[in-house]
């Protein structure tokens, strides 16, 4: 808002007393200047503005306490009796940061008691407190702070070099931003040398739709930390591996199991055909997950981990699923009755529960003789 809107604003008020507010919701001033809030009157905030503005020169809240100061010396000098303040919330915002900025702003105004505010804040953020502010006092004008250089076509490039850099330079982004793209770009080359245009949009989908699973769920970091050059890490790729591959080969065996004359592509909607495939593949299966889960286990062990008792407990978890789906193999395979999955349900359940308890115990009460040890 310019000068001249919050001049008119005032204007149109009755109040005579106003308190010129600059409001930081994320406590900028404490947490980098180092200045307890309240800070109240002309030259402390001043100083505080100048030295937020030394620690963080890219920080708009100096800005705004120095915009909150003129705004302070225009009013005083059309004859308004007036003061300004710098209140602060918290790094955290939400309800903490602003039960801060109103027990701040009431201290302030038992020190200057105002009829009227004008709050100064540099965004949306800061201003969201001012319902709660006017609950103490009415606000008589809001004004904005934009920086005019964040406009400027200068800066517009400066920040736009700045992350081009960062994509061309920094291995975290460039692996994703240039490494994919060039990959794509160099399968296209070859495909369109080769004659393969029309398979390769299947290709370029496949290599992207990877990348982004693999980007998503942070695989490449679980791989690194897996891979290290440490007994762990190589017990962990060596049963990640080995356990892929028997789970890539319950496929063959399941379809195997299925006989030779059996339609698989109909399979879903043919009850006895994908019970038949469930079974055959059910233990080889099983047995790839376990040879994973039994992988981080021994890793963490290996490791001098402390999450022994959940990964005991998954391979314990693991084991009471299989009689059920194992039987649910044999309700689609010999029509037998849905309640023969009862039995084997609460048998896996109560394990599960048992083997929870006792393992949790268990861990409690080493970490309690661990922390006594220290003490």
């Amino acid at each position: 808002m310019a000068q001249g809107a919050v001049e008119k604003d005032v204007g149109s008020s009755s109040a005579s007393r106003l308190l010129v507010i600059c409001i930081d919701r994320d406590d900028d001033v404490g947490e980098k200047a180092g200045i307890p809030t309240p800070v109240v009157g002309r030259d402390a905030c001043i100083e505080a503005a100048q030295r937020l503005a030394l620690e963080d020169p890219e920080d708009a809240d100096s800005n705004s306490i120095f915009s909150a100061v003129k705004t302070y010396e225009d009013l005083v000098s059309r004859g308004y009796e007036a003061e300004v303040a710098t209140v602060a919330g918290s790094g955290a915002r939400g309800v903490q940061a602003d039960e801060k900025i109103l027990a701040e702003a009431r201290s302030v105004l038992g020190r200057f008691d105002a009829d009227g505010v004008v709050i100064v804040s540099d965004g949306e953020d800061d201003e969201s407190v001012i319902p709660v502010i006017q609950n103490v006092v009415p606000v008589v004008s809001v004004q904005r702070v934009v920086m005019k250089v964040s406009r400027s076509v200068e800066y517009s490039y400066a920040v736009f070099g700045k992350y081009l850099k960062m994509v061309a330079y920094d291995p975290r982004y460039s692996k994703f931003f240039l490494g994919v793209p060039g990959m794509l770009l160099l399968i296209g080359g070859f495909a369109s040398i080769f004659g393969f245009t029309k398979e390769i949009t299947a290709v370029l989908v496949s290599v992207l739709g990877g990348a982004f699973i693999v980007r998503a769920f942070d695989i490449d970091k679980a791989w690194a930390g897996w891979s290290k050059p440490t007994p762990a890490g190589f017990v962990r790729t060596f049963t990640m591996v080995a356990g892929a591959v028997v789970i890539v080969a319950s496929v063959p065996a399941g379809i195997a199991a299925a006989g030779p004359g059996a339609d698989i592509t109909a399979a879903l909607s043919d009850g006895p055909t994908l019970g038949s495939m469930m079974e055959g593949a059910l233990p080889v299966l099983w047995t790839g997950m376990g040879v994973v889960l039994a992988g981080v286990l021994l890793g963490n062990w290996l490791g001098g981990s402390q999450v022994q008792a959940i990964d005991a407990l998954r391979m314990i978890v693991l084991a009471a699923l299989y009689p059920i789906v194992f039987q649910f193999a044999g309700v689609l395979l010999n029509g037998q009755s849905a309640f023969s999955l009862v039995p084997p349900l609460l048998g896996g359940l109560a394990a599960t529960l048992v083997a929870a308890a006792i393992l949790f115990r268990y861990t409690r009460r080493r970490q309690g003789q661990q922390a006594s040890g220290q003490g």
